[in-house]
C-alpha cells in the first residue's frame, strides 16, 4: 500500500530537500488554484485532490465548471509533472455536507440533496472529465454514507459503462471524518474482495492498521494538525511557534506510520 504524504506545502512538489525523495505527496486543488507563475518541475510522484470538501462546506457546490477544472489539472500535469492521477470534483456525502449546520466549529453551507443526487453528480462529473480530457489521469470515486449507498453508487458507474474492476485506482470518499472505523473496515473488504483497487482519502492511522493491506493507496495530512498542538522539536531552526507545515516533522510522522506493522501482523507476531 502506498501511503501518501498529504500536505497543503505544495512546494515541496519541486523542493531540492533529498529528505523529500521517494515520498509520494497527495496535495488538494486548493493550494495549486491560486498560482499564476509557471510551476516548476516535480521532483516527486504526486496525486491531486480536488478540494471538493472545502468547495462543499463553504459555498454547497462547485463554482468551478468541469472544462475549467479539466484545464487547471491539464496545466498542473503538464507544466509540474509525475501527476499519477486527480480525483474528478466528486460530492461527499457526509450528513453535515448536505444538511449544513455547524460541526466540530466549522460551519457547512449544506447542499439540501439527498445522497442518491450528490452520488449521481459524481459519477456524471467523472464522466463528462473523461470525455473533455480523456488524456488526463482521472479516477472514478466511490462515495456514499453506508455500505448500501456506496453499492448504489458502484451500479451507477456500471450502468454508466465503467467497470470499476479495470480501473487502476477508485477512490473511496466520504471515510475521513468517520468515527468508526469498523464500518470503514467493511466498506472497504466489500469492495477489495470483488477486485477493486482502492484509494483510502484521509484515512485515519487506526484504519490503516485495520485494512491497510486491502487498500493501493491512502493519504493523511493528520501530521499538521500534531505539529500544531506538540511542541516544536527540538532540532528545528525555523521562526515557526510550532510544526504545522515543518518538513522535518511531516517526514518523521510518515516513516512512522509506513514502517509500523499492521495489527493483523502484530497479532501474528503475539501469537507466535
Amino acid at each position: 500500500m502506498r501511503f501518501m504524504l498529504g500536505t497543503h506545502m505544495a512546494n515541496w512538489l519541486w523542493d531540492d530537500d533529498p529528505r523529500l525523495d521517494g515520498v509520494t505527496l497527495f496535495i488538494s486543488r486548493n493550494r495549486l488554484a491560486r498560482r499564476v507563475s509557471p510551476f516548476p518541475a516535480a521532483r516527486r510522484d504526486w496525486a491531486l485532490d480536488s478540494g471538493g470538501f472545502t468547495e462543499l462546506k463553504d459555498h454547497g457546490g462547485w463554482r468551478t465548471t468541469p472544462e475549467e477544472y479539466a484545464a487547471e489539472v491539464r496545466r498542473y500535469s503538464k507544466q509540474l509533472g509525475r501527476l499519477l492521477w486527480a480525483a474528478p470534483q466528486d460530492w461527499m456525502c457526509e450528513p453535515w455536507v448536505i444538511s449544513g449546520g455547524t460541526i466540530g466549529g466549522q460551519h457547512f453551507a449544506g447542499t439540501g440533496l439527498s445522497v442518491a443526487e450528490h452520488q449521481r453528480r459524481t459519477v456524471e462529473n467523472f464522466l463528462e472529465l473523461q470525455r473533455i480530457a480523456p488524456d488526463l489521469p482521472w479516477i472514478p470515486v466511490l462515495q456514499g454514507w453506508d455500505l448500501a449507498d456506496y453499492e448504489r453508487c458502484a451500479r451507477m458507474y456500471a450502468d454508466a459503462g465503467i467497470d470499476l474492476a479495470a480501473a487502476p485506482v477508485v477512490g473511496l470518499g466520504s471515510v475521513c471524518r468517520r468515527q468508526a472505523t469498523e464500518e470503514i473496515a467493511r466498506i472497504v473488504d466489500y469492495f477489495a474482495s470483488r477486485g477493486l483497487r482502492l484509494h483510502g482519502f484521509g484515512v485515519k492511522t487506526d484504519g490503516l492498521a485495520d485494512y491497510g493491506d486491502q487498500l493501493v493507496s491512502a493519504d493523511s495530512m493528520a501530521w499538521s494538525v500534531g505539529g500544531r498542538r506538540n511542541p516544536r522539536l527540538s532540532e528545528c531552526t525555523h521562526r515557526a511557534k510550532n510544526c504545522a507545515n515543518c518538513a522535518t516533522y511531516a517526514l518523521r510522522w510518515h516513516q512512522r506510520i509506513v514502517n509500523a506493522p499492521p495489527r493483523w501482523r502484530q497479532a501474528d507476531l503475539f501469537a507466535a
